[in-house]
């Protein structure tokens, strides 16, 4: 049985998902369902606000479970690149949700390689968010920037910028191979990257409570946990379309960046080329094991019980 993701009736992901045969549910069909879906909360930093939703819709849709799910926007800054319009009809602001409790949250990755976390303008309240996460949401799942940015809130695990951007589809290797997250996995698995920011594993294994999940010769740390599994920091970005690192070599060369072209991504390494997916199963698999054994199996019946 598949039971669908619930989002707003006029999304833009969500035609966008029913055309790729994607079962999803509006608010008004939810309404008349005798059920208690989980509730997953979206911190979309992103500039391309609509992309990212829909990336992430459709990474939390192939799962039997029925999701709800929010989205939320920065107050402190402003996007300038989604129309003003959407961020008003589909986004909230951490004041009109923080009274709320949530199963599971995603906060998702920003442009801020080369930027001190201090210097960025929404940091202060992504601090009084993440402080917040500690006793309102059961499980979050912090993505590129934002693993970055939790690993530093919480543990003071400072990133490091690297020489050059990090662009590409890596090897990694599974560390904890008994780990239900990594059920369905190979040993070696693939996944884009696309950062000039790293941690180092040292760092990582030198904190009691967090777990070296993943990694990769080439790409160095790619996935921690907490040992209580309520912190999931990802530094891939296995949700990545297929022309995702296309899209992003090809903004960069436009703007004179002169980008190196993305590694194992193109045939031949040849940018005209249609790039080869070798990520989406573990895309679709790391999703679904979170939501169903860090999630649903753990979160408590009523929202008001997670603390």
């Amino acid at each position: 049985m598949k039971v669908p993701i619930e989002i707003p009736n006029s999304l833009p992901a969500t035609k966008i998902l029913e055309n790729e045969n994607i079962f999803v549910m509006t608010e008004y069909r939810a309404m008349h369902q005798d059920i208690r879906p989980l509730s997953v909360l979206i911190l979309n930093l992103m500039p391309t606000k609509i992309v990212t939703e829909t990336q992430l819709l459709r990474k939390l849709s192939n799962t039997p479970l029925q999701i709800k799910v929010e989205l939320l926007k920065t107050a402190s800054y402003v996007p300038h690149h989604t129309d003003p319009t959407h961020l008003d009809t589909f986004y909230r602001t951490f004041d009109e949700i923080k009274e709320r409790k949530f199963d599971g949250m995603i906060i998702t990755g920003a442009p801020l390689d080369y930027i001190k976390f201090e210097d960025v303008d929404y940091w202060g309240e992504m601090c009084g968010i993440m402080e917040w996460c500690k006793t309102h949401v059961h499980s979050t799942m912090h993505l590129c920037w934002g693993a970055f940015a939790g690993l530093y809130y919480y543990y003071g695990i400072p990133k490091v910028d690297l020489p050059e951007k990090l662009s590409g589809v890596y090897e990694h290797h599974v560390v904890k191979k008994n780990s239900p997250l990594f059920r369905g996995f190979d040993d070696v698995f693939y996944a884009p990257q696309s950062r000039a920011t790293s941690v180092r594993a040292e760092d990582i294994l030198a904190v009691d409570g967090l777990e070296l999940m993943a990694v990769s010769e080439e790409a160095g740390v790619t996935i921690v946990k907490t040992e209580d599994s309520r912190h999931f920091f990802m530094t891939c970005h296995p949700e990545y379309d297929a022309n995702t690192l296309a899209e992003e070599y090809r903004r960069d060369f436009e703007k004179g960046m002169n980008p190196k072209i993305p590694c194992n991504y193109f045939p031949e390494d040849d940018p005209e080329q249609t790039p080869v997916v070798r990520w989406r199963s573990t895309g679709q698999l790391i999703f679904s094991n979170w939501l169903n054994y860090y999630v649903y199996q753990s979160t408590p019946y009523d929202l008001l019980e997670i603390s």
